[in-house]
């Protein structure tokens, strides 16, 4: 496997400052763009779908189909909005690109503005990521002065500037719609669909809206071919992954991996396994809004399609780990809190579901709870699932689903001990029970 999306990383920790152009460029920065200006649009995004490049941001959608959805006839301005909210718990990955490499940001997205034709990109920043929108304003700059953004760049006839949005918070911005509205300055609230971004998205005009990291992998994709993106894959996956790995893990971190290297391999090899002591009782493979997963299923290659056929959702690739010592209600309510939390308000079912949730796994832990409240949470996950305007809250109710099914046995001892009696396995345990709340929380 050759890394790609970090394959500068070290230069920050042995110049103690990130890759000025000129050294970007000496390691071969920017070279794809002279294999893909003059190139045809339409066969570049042909040559996209057919890589298998999908969404890194979640949803893990074909990269060359949604772009395929602009039409040639596109009325102008059309925009690229780049998504670097990165607020969902769990995931760190485009933090990591942000921080040591913004360079490779400013030629994803010069790249992939040239192949949907756009006229001016945006890259929407996390609020809490000011540093780093420091960092890629000063590549932008060093960018436009050596003629790399502006007007004709190279000589190519393609002009494109790029502005940096640092947003003013809140999870529910990383939905594409309500981060347009967000970049347009009204309050951050899902737009309905259709109209899909790509026919009527920024201030009207076609737009596509794509993560990060999904951007930066364009330009390599074009460059070095299909075959070589997909041969860069394993276990059916193609081309590589920012992959995290969180919680009571000995090396917690980011890796850049094969897409399809399995869950084991992630969590034992790279992440150097669990703390001494501690037992693997479940883990979420793509963030806070997945089902939970299981030691029997480590073996699984870390791809969309093969977790979904388990299950569950590869989703950012972002994997929290839940150990022995933590409380499976405990630790599922904290995530639950934190979308509470971020809901819009839009709809009711998000709005006072979700609270209502925490209320009940309240109940579990007050001793108040009953086998109603048991049967009323798996209600309640019913109906705010399929009716509320966004994914926000049907991603917040799996966890919730699977820990129905996957921890039944604990809600019943909640109720008959009137309370939780969850034994942490060590005097180390029982302080990481308090640890586990940043699993719900802003990482």
């Amino acid at each position: 496997m050759e890394k790609v999306l970090s394959r500068n990383f070290h230069y920050l920790e042995e110049h103690g400052e990130v890759m000025s152009l000129e050294a970007y460029r000496a390691a071969g920065g920017y070279d794809s763009l002279n294999s893909i200006f003059g190139r045809d649009r339409e066969e570049m995004v042909q040559s996209l779908r057919a890589s298998g490049l999908r969404g890194c941001g979640g949803a893990g959608f074909s990269t060359g189909l949604k772009w395929s959805f602009l039409a040639k006839d596109a009325p102008r301005p059309v925009y690229l909005v780049v998504n670097l909210d990165e607020s969902e718990p769990g995931s760190c990955k485009d933090r990591q690109v942000l921080y040591r490499d913004p360079h490779t940001i400013v030629e994803g997205v010069i790249a992939s503005s040239y192949i949907i034709g756009a006229d001016k990109a945006f890259v929407f920043i996390r609020g809490e990521y000011k540093v780093g929108a420091a960092k890629l304003e000063k590549a932008v700059q060093e960018a436009r002065d050596a003629g790399l953004l502006g007007d004709d760049i190279l000589g190519s006839g393609f002009s494109l500037d790029i502005d940096v949005h640092l947003s003013a918070g809140r999870y529910i911005c990383g939905e594409e719609t309500a981060l347009l509205n967000a970049l347009e300055g009204y309050r951050a609230n899902p737009r309905s669909k259709p109209p899909f971004p790509a026919v009527k998205g920024l201030w009207g005009q076609p737009t596509i809206v794509n993560n990060m990291e999904t951007v930066c992998h364009v330009p390599f994709v074009m460059h070095k071919g299909v075959e070589w993106f997909q041969n860069q894959g394993m276990n059916g996956g193609t081309g590589t992954h920012l992959f995290q790995v969180s919680g009571p893990v000995k090396n917690p971190g980011v890796f850049e991996l094969p897409m399809g290297v399995t869950a084991r391999e992630l969590i034992y090899d790279h992440a150097g396994g669990l703390l001494d002591g501690r037992e693997l009782v479940a883990f979420q493979p793509g963030g806070s809004s997945t089902p939970f997963m299981t030691p029997d299923q480590l073996d699984t290659p870390m791809t969309f399609d093969a977790v979904a056929k388990i299950g569950s959702r590869l989703g950012t690739g972002g994997i929290i780990i839940m150990d022995d010592s933590i409380c499976p209600l405990k630790y599922t309510r904290n995530l639950i809190e934190f979308y509470a939390r971020e809901s819009c308000g839009f709809c009711t079912p998000c709005r006072d579901g979700l609270p209502y949730l925490v209320h009940l796994f309240d109940k579990f832990e007050q001793g108040t709870a009953t086998e109603a409240d048991h049967k009323t949470i798996l209600e309640l996950c019913g109906l705010i699932g399929p009716n509320t305007h966004c994914a926000l809250a049907p991603g917040a109710v799996m966890p919730v689903q699977s820990a129905l099914t996957l921890f039944d046995d604990e809600f019943k001892k909640h109720i008959a001990a009137k309370g939780c009696s969850y034994a942490p396995t060590s005097a180390a345990g029982a302080v990481n029970v308090a640890a586990a709340g940043v699993a719900g929380g802003h990482h």
